[in-house]
């Protein structure tokens, strides 16, 4: 059986991410949704484990999509559970330089690691966490920008933020 692992700090997940899970399900066998911690991410909007919990909520419609937390090293992960698959989506060219770097430096870490990269469908590449944190933050419609599971979160903590 064919594991991939998509990996990120889904903070939130967007509808960009989910694409690319759903793509991601649709080749391989089984996929693990790897909601990390990040430290370069300084304030997170949400905890992990309102994170987890929200991604978990989203990926239930597929069946052979699992949801996991990992503290440590992609690549560690990766090796301890011996699925060296990763598929990371890619918006843009700013985004292949920093995910081809992190790709490298995993191949140093764990050799027998692979990272594929799918290029987000063409209606996503404008979207982030951050333009949903940033848009949310003033009370627009996330609608268009992610899973409707999600949206009352984001509203709540976004209408906490500006009080």
């Amino acid at each position: 059986m064919k594991t991939a692992i998509c990996p990120g700090s889904f903070d939130p997940i967007t509808l960009g991410h989910l694409n690319i899970i759903r793509r991601t399900a649709n080749i391989f066998d089984e996929v693990v949704v790897l909601v990390m911690s990040n430290a370069s991410k300084k304030n997170p909007m949400f905890t992990i484990e309102e994170r987890i919990d929200m991604v978990e909520r989203v990926v239930s419609r597929f069946d052979n999509v699992k949801v996991k937390h990992y503290g440590g090293l992609l690549a560690d992960f990766a090796k301890e559970y011996n699925w060296p698959i990763i598929v990371k989506g890619l918006r843009a060219g700013t985004d292949f330089e920093s995910e081809f770097q992190m790709a490298q430096v995993n191949k140093i870490i764990n050799p027998n690691f692979e990272t594929m990269f799918l290029t987000s469908s063409e209606k996503y590449t404008f979207i982030s966490s951050s333009v949903v944190k940033e848009i949310a933050a003033y009370g627009a419609d996330l609608k268009e920008l992610v899973p409707r599971e999600i949206i009352k979160d984001i509203e709540a903590k976004a209408r906490l933020g500006r009080k």
